[in-house]
Formats: C-alpha cells, structure tokens, sequence
C-alpha cells in the first residue's frame, strides 16, 4: 500500500491519527506508571528452618545438609547458599537466569514440594522450612519512626497502627515493619529459696517447662543462673508469669514464680534488626506499591496518610521520611520533560537556521507528534516511564529527525526546481522510503541483542528496545504520510526556489569539500580507516559501568562484624552517629543493623 499516495487522498485521517497521538500523548503522561528503575524479578528464594535449641554445628549436620541434598536435585538450580546459626538454618536458592517471571511461580511450588517431602526426615525439634519468595519486593517508600520517651511496647503498638493504615491507602502493596526490639523474659532464681524448699535448678526447669506449655511458643534457654523465657508476647504475659503458680515436688504445696524469683523485660541477644535514626534508636517502615501504577501518585497519598496520622498519634511521636522514591521520579520525569521541549526547540531552531523555516517548522512538528505517539504507545503496552525508557527516549532523539529530514530536504529540492508539493513528495519517498526503513530497522537490530536477551538483563533492559523500535518505526510512518502533508501547505514553487540551498553558502561550501574528496579519494579512504582505528582502540580507555552514579542525595557505608551481642551494636551505632555530624549540610543519619 502506497502510504503517500493514501494520505494525500484521504488526509483527514492522517490529521485524526496526529490528533489522537497528541491528545492521547498527554493523556498517557498523566497517567503512565512511573518508577526509578524498571521492575525485575530476583530469581532467588529463601528456606529457613528454625530447629530451636540446636548448635549452630548441629543446624548444619541435621537440617541445612539433608535440605541442600533435597534442593540440588532441581534441574533449575544455579546455586544457592547457606548459613547456619545456633538454632536457624538459613539457605538461599537462585535459579537460572534463563527462566522467565512466568514460571517462577511454578519452580517455587516444585521447591515447596520437595522440601514438604524432606521435612519428614528432619529431627524431632525442627520445625518446617519456609520458603520466602518475596523478599525481593521493591520498597520506595522509607520512613523512621522514632520516640525516645516511649517504651519499646509502646514503640511496637505505634508501629502496628502505622502499618495498618498505610496498608489501607490505594496503591499500596506491602508495608514491612523493621526495628522492633525483640524482648524476652529473663528469670533470675535466687538459689538459696530454691534451696530451702529441696530443689535444685534442674527441678525447676522441668517444674517450668511443663507449666509454660500453654504459652504459645515458649522455650526456656539456661546461662548460669539465669532463664531466658522466649515467648511470643512477653510484655502482656510478664504479670500472668509472675503469677503462675508451681507445685513444690514430693509435696502439696505450691508457690507462686515471683516467690523464688525475679523476672524482667530485657533485649534478646541477637535481634533480627537494629535501626538508629538521628543517633536514637527507631523503627523502620517501608511501603512497596502495587505493580503498574504511578509511584509518584502513591508517594502523594502515602505521604499524606502519614501527616494525618501524626495529628492522631500522642506527642513526641515523629514519622520521618528517609528515602522518598516519589520525590525522586518525579523529578527525573520533570527534567525529562524539560529535555523533551530544549530538544525539539534546538531541533526545529537549527533546521530553520540551515534549512529555512518551513522545513525547521515540518520536521520539529513530526518530531513533537513522534515523542507524543511513543508515549501513548508505551502506555498501552504497559511500557513505565523510568530510567531505562527515558534514556531509550533520550537516545531515540537523534535519530528520529533523520527520516523527516531526509523527505523534508528531497521536497524542499524537487519544488525548487518546479514540480508540485505532491509531485515531489511521491518522486523522494519512491526513492527514499525503502532504504529509509532498511536504516531504521538496523538502528532497532542495534538494541534487540539487549532488549531481547533471556536472561535478567533482556528483563531489566527490555524497554531499551521497545521504546526505540516504537519511536524509530513510528517517526518512519510519519516521515512518508505526514511530512508530505505538511510539505504541501508550507512548501511552494516561487517561495522554495527563492530559499534553494544550492545559492546558500553553507551548500556551496559542502560541495567544494565533496569535490575535493572525491578527488583525492585514496587519501580520503585512509584518514577514514585511520579514524576508524584510532576510535577503536580509543574505546578501551573508557570507564565502564553497568549503572551510572546514583545522584540520590544518601551516603551510604557498611562493615561487618562477627555476630555479638546488642549492647556491643549500640556502642558501635552511637560512635558512628557521633562522626556523621561532622559531615557539613547533612540532613540525616539513619543506620540499620
């Protein structure tokens, strides 16, 4: 089908598709997802298996080995890893990367299986593994909650209502609470009462361990004369303890805990997590949004369920952001924007500088309608607006001006020379159109071993392609129908040949520098091949980086240390917190352990 030859017949709908790109282009900027990064998928999982009062050589040998055997058998399997600790066996499963967000699902179910299968052989105290397959999930959402006159009960009730309302906001998928201070109960016998009513320490941790049964997941840990009572609402069962009652061996009578000892709240040892913000310590909340939707719009309405819950939460209490994802792409897509309008403005103002005016006028305007279109386009192909796609929009840029330009000039020289705006629009785009399509399609070929990969690169990087192919294809479309269309308003006769760039000084010069190259054209050739070659072993002297610097305001450092215990944490934290200030116009210190 002669796409030309349509769209001079029938114009109004190729005025009707400039229309809808436009109209539909700006619809699909207010309401196109937007995000930082495009959304990927982690193919890894985690098993943990909880084997209470286990050595850490004894989760090894008992549990993480007999599940590691059950997992290597998967075909999927790429690798996975495993750290055992005293009384937790923690293993991380990765698959192929050739296997597709599609299937995961089902691999995982396979896992699930074969470890429902093994768990039959692990030992008596073990308990079922677990399979985390989202812990991959996407927070763009941070904020410290922080009271310093509030008990850590207190602090996790808080932290509890949070959650629940934030949950309730529209968009949003996930809310994960860390920084809860986990507490056990700590019994301190003094030996002498226990003495005096004939019985040993031992006799007590039976009469304990069978009168603590109804205490959902209670167990007892021993360290000298001390008990460790792990249970899962200490703060609310400490008064019930403290009033349990326990019958005196070899006779009737019976006496209350808090008789023969003392019991306290105190820190466990290892807590899953420690966060210290501004030097105090705190608890994190961090929101994940629903996949596809706008982040910016979460962000809003997030941030202003967060300032409606500080007005009905007690004072003292302060809700701070730390990381605002919204803020971010916001941002980014207001620069994009602004690039967007520098770009076709430089574009439009240089044709009319060399070009003249209307042919400044024809190829800024397909540009405009070209941007507008891809962005419909990636809105109804689900296509998000984020750093990948951007930059794709970015890079596109040069290269979406070269089809107009081409068919802009041909036109602008046929109506020169006298023939009509049709006439000469249908002789350059016969001639044109099929090698102009061949070029498009290898500058998309160019990105397709990218966009196209199988692994998680193809995944990350799949908008790359498909924001280039949709630009290039569509400006492709738009250089033969509506390039035309408006070479036939702007271009005529008596006012191009006035303008002919054959009379112009910029032509003139060109083709005195073509002249002298095709005369000495061996010369030519080697400079050629010698730019080629200078080029090429140029290349391997830049810097080279699958991500560019992050230009998000966060310093971020990290160091390892063997595991200890908590009070060791916090002398390390409020050093580290000391020297942050020293860092001039830092807004804030956030630390997590």
């Amino acid at each position: 089908m002669d796409l030309t030859r349509y769209s001079f017949r029938f114009p109004t709908n190729v005025w009707l598709f400039v229309v809808i790109f436009l109209i539909g282009g700006v619809i699909a900027l207010n309401n196109i997802g937007r995000l930082e990064d495009p959304a990927f998928t982690i193919k890894q999982v985690k098993v943990l298996t909880q084997y209470p009062g286990a050595s850490a050589q004894q989760v090894e040998t008992e549990v993480t080995e007999q599940l590691e055997i059950a997992i290597q058998q998967m075909p999927q399997l790429r690798r996975l890893f495993s750290l055992s600790t005293p009384g937790s066996s923690d293993i991380t499963v990765e698959v192929k990367s050739t296997y597709d967000s599609d299937v995961l699902p089902q691999i995982w179910d396979e896992l699930r299986k074969r470890l429902s299968d093994i768990s039959g052989q692990l030992p008596s105290g073990a308990q079922t593994p677990v399979v985390y397959d989202d812990f991959g999930d996407v927070f763009g959402l941070y904020y410290a909650l922080s009271a310093s006159d509030f008990s850590p009960h207190e602090m996790r009730e808080f932290a509890r209502v949070i959650r629940r309302e934030l949950l309730a906001t529209e968009g949003v998928a996930k809310v994960e609470v860390n920084g809860v201070l986990q507490e056990q109960i700590v019994i301190y016998v003094d030996p002498y009462q226990i003495s005096s009513l004939g019985m040993s320490f031992p006799d007590l941790m039976v009469l304990l361990n069978n009168n603590l049964q109804p205490f959902s997941g209670s167990r007892i840990q021993v360290n000298g004369k001390k008990i460790r009572l792990v249970v899962e609402e200490p703060t609310r069962q400490l008064e019930e303890i403290n009033n349990l009652e326990l019958v005196v061996p070899g006779t009737t009578r019976s006496i209350k805990i808090k008789d023969i000892a003392q019991l306290r709240l105190e820190p466990v040892d290892i807590q899953p997590s420690i966060v210290r913000f501004q030097g105090e310590p705190a608890i994190t909340l961090a929101v994940s949004a629903l996949a596809g939707v706008n982040i910016v719009d979460v962000g809003h309405q997030v941030n202003a369920k967060v300032r409606h819950l500080l007005t009905q939460l007690p004072a003292g209490i302060s809700l701070t952001a730390i990381y605002d994802q919204a803020q971010i792409v916001d941002e980014s897509v207001d620069g994009f924007l602004l690039n967007l309008v520098m770009s076709v403005a430089v574009v439009t103002l240089t044709l009319c500088l060399f070009m003249g005016w209307r042919s400044g006028v024809v190829v800024g305007a397909v540009l405009l309608v070209t941007v507008m279109g891809t962005l419909l386009i990636m809105w109804l192909m689900g296509i998000q607006l984020q750093r990948i796609s951007l930059g794709a929009m970015v890079i596109a840029m040069g290269m979406l001006v070269d089809n107009a330009i081409v068919i802009a000039e041909g036109m602008m020289l046929r109506v020169a020379i006298g023939n009509s705006p049709i006439t000469a629009a249908q002789y350059i785009i016969k001639r044109t159109q099929w090698p102009l399509l061949g070029a498009t399609i290898i500058g998309i070929a160019a990105f397709s071993g990218i966009g196209l990969s199988d692994d998680a690169t193809g995944e990350f990087l799949y908008s790359l392609f498909a924001v280039v192919m949709i630009s290039l294809l569509l400006s492709w479309v738009l250089a033969i129908t509506l390039v035309p269309l408006l070479g036939a308003y702007l271009y005529q006769p008596d006012e191009a040949s006035s303008q002919t760039v054959e009379r112009s000084l910029f032509y003139r010069m060109f083709l005195s520098v073509l002249h002298v190259c095709l005369r000495l054209r061996w010369i030519t050739i080697m400079v050629l091949i010698a730019i080629t070659l200078i080029a090429y072993a140029s290349f391997g002297l830049v810097k080279q980086g699958f991500f560019p610097p992050s230009n998000a305001p966060i310093f971020l450092s990290s160091f390892a240390a063997s595991p200890s215990s908590f009070a060791l944490f916090v002398q390390v934290t409020s050093e580290v917190s000391e020297v942050h200030p020293s860092f001039r116009q830092h807004r804030s210190t956030f630390l997590l352990g």
